[in-house]
């Protein structure tokens, strides 16, 4: 049931809930203070106060003039143990993801919302089968067809004597060798599957305390929850009246909760990832065997391929069939499709390995393995994809137009292009590499420079666009530094206007212009993703048609042509082949010292903090959403605390702490919304969040937001380049939330009481300005009066765990 907080029987002293920002942050530095106790929570996200403030309700006296300080440090759901490092190699999915949120918000085009979730959903699967056929393709064509089947290449790698065809083995069959070889990418995909089921259990797995659960057995209508937003059917009860209110988005109770979604994806891609593997080996023992017609073989490859195809189609249907679920926190397994669709997806794996494994003496295994189209047909699916996604997009934007929206609608079709451009840069770097391990010398797909023919011609296109891609970014790269030269130029006037001294310093003056130059070049992301994933489409879908026209890499497609043509051609080739291969090693060195430096690893956890907030709605192998864990969190926390004591309370959030708080909010029951009040500062909150992800926080959202909760308050500096206003105007009774800019820094030059220059703070510090305290005190003075301060001695807050000076990851202020 909902713990809605009840009318107050008696009054209670204020508290202040901080929440920390992107980077991590100690309950030390939020809380001031070296000595703090762990009040509620694990290692993984827990509530400290100071030490001195654990018994704070006992002694409301003390806390007449100022909150009680209350820290909710969540760093270590990002930045952890070692083992996050290998997240690196899952950017594609988290990417992905994100295009799911991206659509723009539109009312009445219900069967156009579906059909954006559904197009987003199949190009979060082709990226499945992309990965798993890149490591197809590496341990079952690079090595076990190509390189065992060559009697030069197995000559100077022993650990393949066994597999080589030279041998004459057991093994030296091409079907064994691919059977064996196919332990990699089945290993692969079940460790997926296991990673996802984990991080499930210990990130994602918290109920919010409002909304009603549902049984396992109880019916659900098959409909999207957007689908049902936008019908205005995701009604709920006023605690106020009888009157039924739609609620936003963020404020379902199922929102955070999506366990039955995230388990069919599950299912539907791990069966994906075994289906790929088995249609790799069983592909090519079928086509072998139809060349020799009239076998008992040539009948089972061809009832093995149509199993196969059945199982695709039923993948395909529990993809497309059901959406998010959100109106209630549903808890039930579609049992059918995770537990069915998986096993049945093993078997046929089984099956293809006994059936590859059958002794055939005459097959021999040359050139490469049979399937290389496999990868042009994936490139050619996602392409179309995206366009679908593009035109989904655009009919919905042109029903909700808003100006501040990025890329006009397009930033989910955009975001997706760019997945997949990760995902072919990852898997193509990593064929790349081992071929040209294998090759020796040779260039894959060069005849006469190696001991084998390489990996697929498309691969080798991929690679050769991308020195092109480079070439291409030159131009917006120094439009956008000279325009934020001459940007800084003009701001040194203004800069001079905000201090009115008399004496200005030119050098002064041109370093705060720059900054707030440097941090205006945020807003430019929008067209600089446009251009990059525009040039990506096209670009790929010349390295496909220049493939599939081919047949050959293109050193030799343009071997005949032009001398400087063949060797502009010769040196994309090579020059790509390089860049593809350099770019997965940085993903591994970048993953091995984020293993082994903690502050690495803090780094690469600050992709985590703004990639992960979002529940995993599209790619169930994504990094897990550590707001599923941190919302509740928050919820639970803000509903106990003004339930016990009746007091007041404000919830104060710093960038990414902003939007985890304002998410919180909108989970807050109606009784308990009234009696909460929130700040935030150097908040993404429409910068960032309402301009990439309109229909959750786009100008509506943001508006009601400051309808439901009782008072807000945002601060924001031009020097900022993460934070900014959220731009909700004055409205009835409602002030304006934005205060004006902050000044960064507080103070232009030297003086009697600042004799040292001041720092440019930016992002940071924001409560070092003497306008924090200010807000946050007419923040509490706004929220409805308690009475006399007394509580009960059971109302104190019970302390779950101690430990004075516990750490929740990083040091330092959040910086971002």
């Amino acid at each position: 049931m909902s713990p809605a907080t009840p009318v107050p029987q008696s009054g209670g002293p204020a508290l202040e809930l901080l929440v920390h920002g992107v980077g991590g942050a100690t309950p030390q530095d939020m809380l001031g203070d070296p000595r703090t106790v762990r009040l509620s929570g694990d290692e993984k996200a827990a509530v400290f106060r100071r030490t001195d403030d654990e018994e704070a309700e006992r002694h409301p006296e003390r806390y007449a003039d100022r909150p009680i300080p209350e820290a909710y440090c969540w760093s270590n759901l990002t930045s952890g143990n070692g083992a996050r490092a290998l997240w690196l190699l899952l950017l594609p999915f988290m990417v992905v993801n994100l295009a799911h949120w991206m659509r723009p918000r539109a009312k009445g085009r219900a069967r156009t919302t579906r059909l954006y979730g559904v197009l987003v959903r199949l190009v979060a699967l082709s990226l499945t089968v992309l990965l798993t056929a890149a490591a197809c393709e590496v341990a079952l064509d690079l090595l076990a067809w190509q390189c065992a089947g060559s009697a030069d290449c197995t000559r100077e790698r022993s650990w393949l004597g066994s597999l080589s065809s030279a041998q004459g083995g057991w093994w030296s069959q091409p079907g064994r060798r691919l059977a064996l070889a196919a332990v990699v990418p089945a290993a692969l995909v079940g460790l997926l599957w296991y990673l996802s089921n984990r991080t499930w259990s210990a990130y994602e797995s918290q109920r919010p305390p409002t909304g009603e659960d549902v049984g396992e057995g109880e019916e659900d209508p098959d409909e999207d929850a957007d689908e049902l937003e936008d019908k205005g059917e995701d009604k709920g009860e006023d605690k106020g009246g009888t009157k039924p209110t739609v609620r936003p988005a963020l404020g379902r109770p199922g929102f955070w909760y999506g366990r039955r979604l995230v388990a069919r994806l599950r299912a539907a891609h791990t069966a994906a990832g075994f289906l790929t593997v088995s249609a790799a080996v069983a592909g090519a023992a079928a086509r072998h065997d139809r060349r020799a017609a009239g076998t008992a073989l040539e009948i089972c490859g061809l009832l093995l391929e149509a199993a196969l195809v059945v199982a695709l189609l039923a993948v395909l249907w529990v993809v497309i069939r059901r959406g998010r679920s959100e109106r209630r926190i549903d808890a039930r397994i579609d049992r059918a499709a995770v537990r069915y669709l998986p096993g049945a997806a093993l078997a046929l794996l089984v099956l293809s390995l006994l059936y590859a494994s059958w002794s055939r003496p005459g097959w021999v295994s040359s050139a490469t393995l049979p399937g290389d189209v496999t990868f042009r047909v994936i490139a050619l699916i996602q392409g179309g994809l995206v366009v679908s996604l593009a035109v989904a997009a655009r009919v919905l934007h042109r029903r909700a137009r808003h100006p501040r929206t990025a890329m006009s609608g397009f930033g989910g079709p955009a975001v997706a292009m760019l997945a997949c451009a990760l995902g072919g840069v990852m898997t193509g770097g990593v064929a790349q590499r081992v071929a040209d391990w294998l090759d020796g010398p040779g260039t894959p797909g060069m005849d006469g420079e190696g001991s084998i023919p390489g990996p697929p011609v498309l691969l080798s296109w991929q690679a050769s666009v991308i020195p092109v891609l480079l070439i291409v970014l030159f131009v917006p790269a120094v439009v956008l530094a000279v325009r934020t030269w001459l940007k800084a130029r003009r701001l040194a006037g203004p800069v001079e206007a905000d201090y009115d001294e008399g004496r200005p310093d030119a050098v002064r003056t041109r370093r705060i212009a720059g900054t707030r130059a440097r941090a205006a070049l945020t807003d430019a992301a929008p067209w600089i993703v446009g251009i990059v994933s525009g040039a990506t489409l096209l670009l790929g879908a010349g390295a496909v048609a220049g493939a599939w026209a081919s047949g050959e890499v293109p050193g030799k497609a343009f071997g005949h042509s032009d001398g400087f043509v063949e060797s502009a051609a010769e040196a994309a080739q090579s020059i790509g082949s390089w860049l593809i291969g350099f770019g997965f090693i940085l993903f591994v060195t970048w993953g091995r010292r984020a293993y082994r430096d903690a502050s690495a690893r803090r780094t690469i956890g600050i992709l985590w903090d703004v990639g992960t907030f979002w529940p995993r709605a599209a790619h169930p192998f994504a990094p897990p959403c550590y707001a599923e864990r941190a919302v509740p969190d928050l919820t639970w926390r803000m509903c106990t605390w003004t339930g016990l004591t009746g007091g007041r309370l404000v919830i104060s959030g710093h960038s990414q702490g902003s939007v985890l708080a304002a998410a919180a909010v909108w989970q807050l029951p109606a009784a308990t919304r009234r009696r909460v009040a929130l700040l935030t500062y150097g908040s993404p909150l429409e910068r960032l969040y309402g301009r990439w992800f309109p229909a959750y926080f786009g100008p509506v959202a943001l508006r009601e937001l400051r309808s439901e909760v009782h008072c807000w308050r945002n601060l924001w500096r031009r020097t900022d380049p993460i934070g900014g206003p959220v731009l909700v105007p004055a409205e009835g009774e409602h002030p304006a939330v934005d205060r004006d800019a902050l000044k960064d820094p507080v103070v232009y030059g030297r003086s009697e009481r600042h004799p040292l220059p001041e720092p440019i703070l930016g992002h940071s510090e924001y409560q070092a300005d003497k306008a924090f305290d200010r807000e946050r005190r007419e923040l509490l003075d706004r929220l409805t009066p308690a009475v006399p301060r007394q509580v009960q001695a059971d109302t104190h807050v019970q302390v779950h765990g101690q430990g004075q000076g516990q750490a929740q990851g990083s040091s330092g202020r959040s910086s971002g």
